[in-house]
């Protein structure tokens, strides 16, 4: 029994798309393949590949355990990598989630310089707005945008971002320019975030905390489009800095009641879980991101 050699059959089986692939692919007969398959099945005790004569399909554990073969053979495609070059030059595959705004205004540049300088490492990326889970889908790091609850993962913060209340000098010029967060509610709408919080927090005008919510003439989940409807001047938009400061440096958007603001910090965040093995290349890539944005991002209006 040789777990990697066991790893690598898999691998082989998933990618070829047959055993009878698989086997052609490692120069071996079909069945000295299949017969490595049934055996690593006995062994974990779960089916991984449900097959037919004509077709075969990933069962929910085999999609896990190919991921983590992956992972694995990576990591130690990278160790031997590491041993063999002088200059432990990183490589492999890196897997990352990413919200869809974030990932292509402003973290596949900088995933392309880091490529830059360590070209033998590859990127497998998810830009997505949904909440992966790293674990069963895979993924070797996340980049998340929010107030972190979940405890059984490891967050290196990256960067801090604000959100902005701001509005087209259209739609200023159409509704009026609210000068308290109380003008807020005498006939204002509002571009909105599907998912995101109904209700905006902002320090009146006697200084206490106040919540407002105002309707919503457009709802999407994705912060260019809705960043483009305000600049058209649709509604009022509350949106991360990322998003919206081009806009605003062109005065395109004006912000609003920037003295009346509060708990409009939001934190960006490189997570991952703290039962993996955390490779070289991943935490060079962290480390990387977070000297790449810093504590004052290009896109910060301060």
């Amino acid at each position: 029994m040789n777990p990697y050699e066991d790893m690598q059959t898999f691998i082989r089986i998933v990618e070829a798309g047959s055993i009878t692939k698989a086997a052609e692919q490692m120069n071996t007969v079909k069945s000295a393949i299949s017969r490595r398959l049934t055996e690593l099945e006995k062994r974990l005790g779960v089916s991984l590949i449900t097959r037919t004569t004509r077709s075969q399909t990933l069962t929910a554990s085999g999609q896990s355990y190919y991921q983590q073969c992956l992972r694995l053979t990576d990591d130690l495609l990278e160790i031997e990598a590491n041993i063999r070059s002088e200059h432990r030059a990183l490589s492999g595959r890196i897997k990352i989630a990413a919200p869809l705004t974030f990932g292509i205004r402003h973290l596949s540049q900088a995933l392309r310089t880091f490529n830059d300088i360590h070209p033998d490492v590859s990127f497998d990326i998810d830009f997505n707005d949904r909440k992966v889970d790293l674990i069963q889908e895979g993924f070797d790091m996340a980049i998340r945008i929010a107030k972190l609850q979940d405890s059984s993962l490891i967050a290196k913060p990256l960067f801090q971002s604000q959100a902005i209340l701001c509005a087209s000098p259209s739609y200023l010029k159409q509704y009026g320019t609210p000068e308290k967060p109380e003008d807020l509610l005498t006939g204002h709408v509002r571009v909105h975030y599907t998912g995101g919080k109904n209700t905006w927090s902002f320090l009146s005008s006697t200084g206490k905390q106040m919540t407002c919510e105002l309707p919503s003439v457009i709802n999407a989940n994705n912060g260019d489009f809705l960043c483009q409807s305000a600049i058209d001047g649709k509604g009022l938009l509350y949106s991360p800095d990322f998003i919206c400061y081009k806009a605003l440096r062109q005065k395109q958007l004006i912000p609003l009641l920037r003295d009346y603001w509060c708990n409009n910090t939001i934190d960006g965040y490189a997570i991952y879980p703290q039962t993996r093995h955390l490779s070289q290349r991943v935490r060079s890539l962290v480390d990387y991101l977070s000297q790449y944005f810093g504590k004052s991002p290009y896109w910060s209006l301060e």
